[in-house]
């Protein structure tokens, strides 16, 4: 079937318009090809990664790039390289695949990973000229060379756009001159290509550079860091003095840096959350297998209650995160296509079609780095003192996931991005939020329904309640943004909460509509478990949603106005029939219990 142009959502319309199971693109609808890639992809993870932990916990360089090496020789760098670059020219899908499975065996070599494969060499493919492509893009795709980013400095962190490396043109208009320090370079000590962003004069935007790795040419390192986790993963200072780079090897145009510094995050950012799935799934797995061999009071201590919510938070996390992650990556694959059928060129399709879904790129990495943080602090928990020992994997895993919520744009950034854009893109008409909003407005003043609805059929009831969280973040957002105008930005805290909320109900849908489409599939009875887990998810978000929604209206709005959103608050987020939450957590615990392992 075609996709065409008006029945895929645009980037930020979920929350306004509703969207069918049918849509949605789930891990159940993965092609042979990508099943293929997966599997092939687990067997080098399983082979190469996995039994060398230790190398990797003890700061083996050596090995992570000899694992790069590994994964270039089998084309899993190239994925996402056009084959006239000599990639794989997979869909944004497979990409994602890819980075999902490879990621899960230690975060040292997931970092070097996604470093090299996205920001590393996505820059060169979306911004690079033919020459620059031909030259670089296959050496990178196969792993002959390996590529790093270098854009944060001491003093231009979340504010990227404040460093102070310097370009400057030479009299003969030849050259550029590069001066400048750049800090937390992924790769730096074993990579070929820089990706170095520098001011030329006094411009206002930073301007990108594509700049080999040549010590005689004013290029020096700093000592590998010494850091909390992703051990092996080489990151160390790079100095770059009177560092002269032809004026071929200008990415894009002068003063175009800062914004391909945050495409490239965008894709980086969905890319992340790919890469926190699988250490999911593995963390859960191996939690379950030790409460189920782990006795105590003679009893395994997956039969505790205890234990059993944390198995199924984790789970269901892991499964919730797979959910968006899938349907975000499958709407900008097809973003891509209907820019690629008509008429524009892979790198501008594969550029406007992931701008589109920033949105949805910053809510991923944001839910998905923390969920795998969380699951692996309830996985050391279940492990008890054998969790705090690095005999046993969590420890490791939990130093490993704490980067994600501080790479690729702080969590606290993305939340306020999300929002940010949104509003932009309402602004600029490609989202309505406003006739939205003033329809709940509207409906806050009239008398509510006290009709009782029929939710018989399967997740009727959790889909209208996800339409009724919809209307809490537009009357929160919608009375915040006329309130504060175009000021809002400067209301980090309320920004935040609206965030929150965001993140929530996307989550959520995308958990519901991939459970209902199985279900359609496969029937309910195959989906009993899966179904658990989604009500479980979306009672959590609503309490989420709730808390958030409180603390933002008490916060700005007063008087009547308040009385009145508290109310219409308290209406959004009622359930007509409460699910029983123990009752589902047990279902879900005992399932994988049995299985002994994640298996959605």
């Amino acid at each position: 079937m075609e996709t065409t142009e008006k029945d895929i959502l645009r980037g930020g319309q979920f929350l306004v318009k509703e969207t069918k199971c049918e849509d949605v693109f789930t891990p159940e609808d993965f092609s042979e090809e990508q099943k293929m890639m997966k599997e092939a992809v687990m067997e080098f993870n399983d082979r190469e990664i996995i039994p060398h932990k230790a190398r990797f916990e003890a700061k083996d360089y050596a090995l992570t790039e000899e694992c790069m090496r590994k994964a270039g020789e089998l084309g899993f760098l190239g994925v996402a390289v056009p084959e006239a670059y000599g990639g794989l020219g997979m869909g944004f899908v497979s990409t994602c695949l890819t980075c999902d499975y490879i990621s899960s065996g230690t975060g040292s070599f997931s970092t070097a990973f996604g470093a090299h494969t996205g920001i590393g060499t996505m820059p060169i493919t979306l911004y690079g000229t033919e020459e620059q492509k031909q030259k670089y893009v296959p050496k990178l795709a196969t792993g002959e060379w390996f590529g790093a980013y270098c854009l944060t400095e001491p003093g231009a962190g979340s504010d990227a756009n404040s460093g102070k490396t310097t370009a400057e043109l030479s009299a003969d208009g030849k050259t550029y001159k590069i001066n400048g320090q750049k800090m937390w370079i992924s790769n730096a000590g074993f990579c070929k290509i820089f990706i170095v962003f520098a001011r030329i004069e006094n411009d206002k935007n930073i301007t990108g550079f594509i700049v080999e790795n040549d010590p005689s040419n004013g290029i020096t390192l700093g000592e590998e860091e010494h850091k909390l986790g992703i051990r092996a993963s080489s990151t160390r200072q790079v100095f770059f003095n009177d560092t002269v780079v032809p004026v071929e090897n200008m990415l894009s145009e002068r003063g175009n840096g800062f914004k391909i510094a945050m495409n490239a995050l965008n894709v980086g950012r969905i890319k992340l959350a790919a890469a926190c799935l699988d250490s999911q799934r593995r963390i859960m797995s191996l939690g379950v297998q030790y409460a189920n061999e782990r006795k105590q009071f003679k009893t395994p201590i997956s039969d505790f209650g205890a234990i059993k919510t944390k198995l199924a938070q984790m789970a269901t996390s892991a499964y919730a995160g797979e959910s968006a992650t899938y349907r975000a990556a499958k709407n900008i694959e097809d973003r891509i296509a209907i820019r690629e059928a008509s008429g524009n060129t892979h790198q501008e399709a594969e550029l406007k079609g992931v701008e589109e879904y920033a949105i949805e790129c910053s809510i991923l990495k944001v839910a998905v780095s923390e969920d795998v943080q969380n699951c692996a602090d309830e996985g050391i928990q279940i492990f008890g003192g054998m969790g705090f020992s690095e005999e046993t994997p969590m420890e490791a895993a939990w130093r490993d996931a704490r980067i994600a919520r501080i790479y690729e744009g702080t969590n606290e950034i993305n939340r306020m991005l999300s929002v940010g854009m949104l509003v932009k893109k309402a602004m600029r008409g490609h989202v309505d939020l406003l006739g939205p909003a003033m329809k709940v407005q509207e409906e806050l003043m009239g008398i509510p329904s006290f009709d009782t609805p029929d939710y018989s059929e399967l997740f009727s009831e959790e889909k209208a309640m996800i339409a009724k969280l919809k209307k809490v973040f537009l009357m929160v957002a919608g009375a915040a943004v006329q309130k504060f105008g175009p000021d809002l930005e400067e209301h980090q805290q309320l920004l935040i909460a609206a965030a929150d909320i965001l993140i929530e109900i996307y989550m959520a849908e995308s958990t519901v509509l991939r459970t209902e489409k199985n279900a359609k599939r496969f029937g309910e009875e195959a989906q009993k478990v899966q179904i658990a887990m989604s009500k479980l998810y979306l009672y959590n978000a609503v309490s989420i949603v709730e808390g958030k929604g409180k603390e933002s209206i008490i916060s700005f709005a007063e008087g009547d106005e308040q009385r009145m959103m508290l109310m219409g608050l308290k209406r959004f987020t009622k359930y007509q029939n409460y699910p029983d939450i123990v009752d589902l957590r047990n279902e879900i615990a005992e399932k994988v219990k049995a299985e002994n392992k994640y298996c959605f």
